[in-house]
């Protein structure tokens, strides 16, 4: 049997949260369908709202507090990731993007991830497909291809377990393959990093030329 760690990221500022029970219910079914398949899925949520002056306070000082640097760990860690936002104004949550802001580059490539989000009219429907699923392209992950939505009337449609059931399948399906494991092990030198992304993981950087030594302060040889 084997194990995977599933991050599950929600934005939701309220308590209860309409986008944590999103989240959560399907957590719930990516974990059935993976004991179906043989899997164990150890589940660990991230609540932004938890995390709002720590993801504040980076933006502004480039330093990571301890609380949002665990967070990133998770991540880091992950090998599957839910996201579910609520929509403010059209738009995903600031506090989503704000915290996206402030990930290096690295941290999320090849892992697979369920996009979802919640808003109070049906509206707002395509907000997961025409603004997460940029984003999480621009981060390098690979996102399943049935994103979800819940509006208030959703929560009693039976459409809505199915959405769930085919987002959840999909995500079992693309991290048995170990895809992100895979590019990490195989490929991950063919990638551009930038320096000082990925603990320290990125493509190797000689200090020691010209360039960097001008680039640095110091003087060419």
């Amino acid at each position: 049997m084997s194990t995977y760690q599933l991050a599950v990221v929600s934005a939701g500022t309220g308590d209860p949260s309409s986008t944590r029970l999103l989240a959560d219910r399907t957590a719930e079914r990516v974990r059935a369908l993976a004991k179906y398949h043989g899997h164990e899925v150890i589940v660990t949520t991230i609540e932004l709202r938890e995390l709002a002056t720590d993801i504040s306070s980076a933006l502004v000082t480039q330093l990571v507090p301890p609380g949002l640097k665990q967070a990133i760990t998770v991540l880091a860690e992950a090998d599957a990731i839910i996201v579910a936002t609520p929509v403010y104004k059209a738009a995903p949550s600031g506090l989503l993007t704000s915290f996206l802001d402030v990930l290096d580059n690295d941290v999320l490539i090849a892992k697979p991830v369920i996009l979802a989000a919640t808003a109070g009219t049906a509206r707002h429907a395509l907000v997961a497909d025409d603004q997460l699923r940029p984003l999480f392209a621009y981060l390098r992950t690979m996102t399943v291809p049935t994103s979800l939505f819940a509006a208030q009337e959703d929560w009693i449609d039976p459409a809505l377990s199915k959405r769930i059931d085919r987002a959840a399948l999909e995500l079992v399906l693309l991290t048995e393959s170990e895809f992100a494991r895979k590019i990490r092990d195989e490929s991950w030198q063919s990638y551009q990093h930038e320096f000082g992304s990925a603990n320290g993981k990125e493509t190797e950087i000689n200090l020691d030329t010209d360039l960097m030594r001008l680039a640095t302060g110091g003087s060419a040889r």
